[in-house]
């Protein structure tokens, strides 16, 4: 089996940057791997330096897809039944596009139906579609979800191996973590660790993991804050595309090894 991993957290975390560059560290050690963007504002395809005119179009924008894999069309009062499990073994090579280091992005685009929890006939093609992405071994998906909490209404990251919860030193990002955290134990999800970005020192790493204990999680990595990546974000580039990337690869590395131990040591 390979390794699919959701990435969540509130916004402005910096889990779009984290996605894509552990997506290509991972393509970089040999590793088949498809970053899926199911995030509306659809920046991943920056760290993948894909052009955004070449980035592939919002699966939930192919309403004649929806239609016909769901027999529903978005939109329309076509009547209250669809099928939820539609065929979506062919989406991937046909809707896809290969970024840096040969990772191949896939955009979901959003959910357009009103209400929290519409199991609307996107929600059951963007489900379908994450359910069954991973079939080999050397093949991993990384899952960059909607900022916040609205996706864990709609269970889209239910079937994942891991949920990554990403936070920064504060409050609101803690708070917004462990109620991401609960929803995600509601619907399945088995494994979950959480990881600190933007920590500037020893200090702030502890401050970090007294403010999870109550909320019984554990940090499993924290990042540090490196120039290269605020300079990335302020250019819209991506950060391996700059000078002084080499800290930032080595940083991402080292969160490589310990997602691998918490997956390993789940299995264990």
């Amino acid at each position: 089996m390979g390794t699919k991993l959701a990435v969540a957290g509130k916004g402005g975390v910096g889990k779009t940057t984290i996605v894509g560059s552990l997506a290509r560290i991972w393509a970089r050690d040999g590793m088949n791997v498809w970053a899926v963007d199911a995030d509306p504002a659809a920046h991943l395809h920056t760290v993948l330096e894909i052009p955004k005119a070449s980035a592939p179009s919002p699966i939930s924008s192919e309403l004649d897809l929806i239609e016909e894999r769901t027999g529903a069309r978005p939109g329309t009062t076509t009547g209250p039944f669809f099928r939820l499990n539609p065929k979506v073994d062919d989406i991937p090579a046909r809707y896809s596009r290969m970024g840096a280091d040969g990772v191949r992005l896939l955009v979901l685009g959003t959910i357009r139906a009103a209400g929290g929890g519409c199991f609307c006939p996107e929600n059951a093609v963007l489900r379908s579609l994450l359910e069954h992405l991973v079939l080999e071994a050397r093949d991993a998906v990384l899952v960059d979800m909607e900022a916040g909490l609205e996706p864990f209404g709609r269970a889209t990251c239910r079937g994942v191996d891991m949920l990554l919860v990403v936070v920064e030193p504060g409050s609101r990002s803690i708070e917004t973590a462990a109620r991401i955290s609960e929803l995600a134990r509601q619907m399945g999800v088995r494994r979950l660790g959480v990881v600190a970005n933007r920590v500037r020192d020893e200090r702030q790493r502890e401050i970090v993991e007294e403010m999870l204990r109550p909320h019984h999680l554990r940090l499993i990595d924290a990042l540090p804050d490196v120039p290269v990546v605020t300079r990335a974000d302020l250019e819209g580039r991506s950060p391996f595309a700059l000078p002084g990337a080499d800290r930032w690869v080595q940083t991402i590395r080292h969160l490589s090894v310990k997602v691998s131990e918490e997956l390993e040591g789940s299995d264990g």
